[in-house]
């Protein structure tokens, strides 16, 4: 069997999805994040959705936030609710505070929930009269329960240069998740959750004062699986309207294609992205993947001071 856990084509775009290590990690005093994506709408009797919103804010040297995800999927309306709450510290490594490392830690619980009855088994088919649908057969099947909760314990460390005149801004990380392993099942089994493990890392280029580009890639792996996403960010900014037009592409290795535009100004940033899919599913599929959007508010500090924020930010 093959299957695509839930995930989002604009990773960073909610950072600490993506890392705990990045909470707090931003030009302003508060940040709130919403995000929404909507997937399988083509093949899928239900599609897959997902929603995210998180809140975080600097403290000095710290990072403090929480992120509530939820994500539903399939007929029998599985769900996945989490709660996480962030923490991070970031120290500088050099007196001119350009090279910077944080290190974050998360935690929280995760419910998920089915409801059995929805779904419908091959032992509920009767043969007679030319075959039909009896869902008074039995299932064969015995769930020991519909819901149940786990703990979430998440980390990450993150270099990142945060030189302003710099022409090159590299930044790369590392998170993992589940690290306890938690117990997942239905039924009376010792199934385990594996540790996720994300490697993301990126180089800001700063073509001009007004153009910069930013070629990033992400490498999720969960013991047999893996995924790989190769990026491009482009943003341009205008001067007389005061705001940055952003554009990119994704290439999630043998799946889709993704393009997004969007743009920031003063304390608003959003995006709209589109999954094309290219996997062996396009001949059902028609190509047509994931739709997906992400609004970002970032409110500013009163003073003007230095600040040691991730250029990818």
């Amino acid at each position: 069997m093959k299957a695509q856990d839930f995930h989002l084509s604009m990773y960073d775009a909610a950072p600490m999805f993506l890392n705990p290590a990045m909470t707090g990690l931003f030009d302003g005093n508060v940040r709130v994040h919403a995000q929404y994506r909507n997937q399988w709408n083509s093949v899928a009797f239900k599609p897959y959705n997902t929603a995210l919103i998180s809140l975080d804010a600097p403290k000095g040297k710290w990072g403090f936030g929480g992120q509530i995800m939820n994500m539903r999927a399939g007929v029998g309306n599985y769900n996945v609710l989490q709660g996480l709450l962030s923490v991070s510290y970031a120290v500088a490594l050099d007196k001119n505070k350009f090279n910077n490392i944080s290190f974050g830690l998360q935690a929280g619980v995760t419910q998920k929930t089915i409801e059995a009855g929805l779904y419908t088994f091959n032992n509920q088919y009767s043969s007679t009269d030319g075959g039909y649908f009896d869902k008074s057969l039995s299932s064969g099947e015995s769930f020991n329960k519909q819901s149940f909760i786990t703990p979430q314990v998440n980390a990450g460390f993150m270099y990142y240069n945060a030189k302003q005149q710099a022409r090159l801004n590299p930044f790369f990380g590392y998170s993992a998740f589940n690290l306890t392993n938690p117990k997942e099942t239905y039924f009376n089994t010792t199934n385990k959750l594996p540790i996720r493990h994300y490697v993301h890392a990126g180089l800001r280029i700063n073509i001009t004062e007004l153009f910069y580009v930013i070629p990033k890639v992400l490498i999720m792996l969960q013991k047999n699986a893996s995924e790989q996403m190769y990026s491009v960010d482009l943003g341009y900014f205008l001067k007389e309207q005061e705001f940055y037009l952003l554009a990119g592409v994704n290439y999630r290795y043998n799946d889709a294609t993704v393009l997004y535009v969007g743009a920031r100004k003063g304390s608003f940033m959003g995006k709209i992205a589109y999954d094309a899919n290219v996997s062996s599913l396009h001949d059902v599929s028609k190509y047509k993947g994931a739709f997906e959007i992400s609004l970002t508010y970032v409110g500013k500090k009163s003073k003007s001071k230095e600040v040691r924020h991730c250029p990818r930010l």
